[in-house]
This record gives C-alpha cells, structure tokens and sequence, in this order.
C-alpha cells in the first residue's frame, strides 16, 4: 500500500519522501484535498509500469482502485499522528 501524503506537507518533506521512495521501496502518494494528485515511485517501478501493455496499465489503476475501496478502516489519529498523515482521503460515499 502507499503512503499517502497532502501536497502541502509534500513540499516541505520532498527531500524524505524521495529517500523513502529510493532507500525505503515505498511508494508515495501525493493528495490534494483528500484525492489523489500524482505518485512517487521508483523508476524501476515506473519502468515495470512502462512495459506493460496498454490494456495492462489501465487493469494495474482498476486494481489499485478496488483495493482502497475495499480495504480496512482509516487509521485512526493515534496512526495518523505516527506516520506523519495530516489528511486522509475519504471516498465520495461517506460522510
């Protein structure tokens, strides 16, 4: 899973965020008010994303997609306030 993270607190954190991404294999997630933006990743990982076939990528972001709708509960603030999220992103069907 990715690690989610609002622009604003992306900006002043990018030099990290880039040692995660390179050192730490994670892969980022750069939000703007609770929705996606753009990603972080390798570019190894962007090479592997490359060379998929066309119809391949669009199943690569269809599964991505489905597993955030069907995984657990956001963490709570305890875990927000741990991994440094100051946001989370909530989908268009809760309150």
């Amino acid at each position: 899973m990715a690690y989610e993270i609002p622009v604003t607190q992306a900006r002043a954190e990018l030099a990290d965020l880039i040692n995660r991404v390179v050192y730490g294999g994670e892969r980022v997630v750069v939000t703007r008010h609770g929705k996606p933006l753009v990603a972080l990743v390798s570019a190894a990982d962007l090479e592997r994303l490359e060379a998929l076939p066309e119809g391949e990528e669009e199943q690569v972001v269809s599964s991505v997609s489905s597993l955030r709708a069907t995984s657990s509960p956001a963490p709570g603030a305890g875990e927000r306030q741990r991994f440094g999220i100051a946001a989370e992103h909530r989908g268009p069907d809760t309150a």
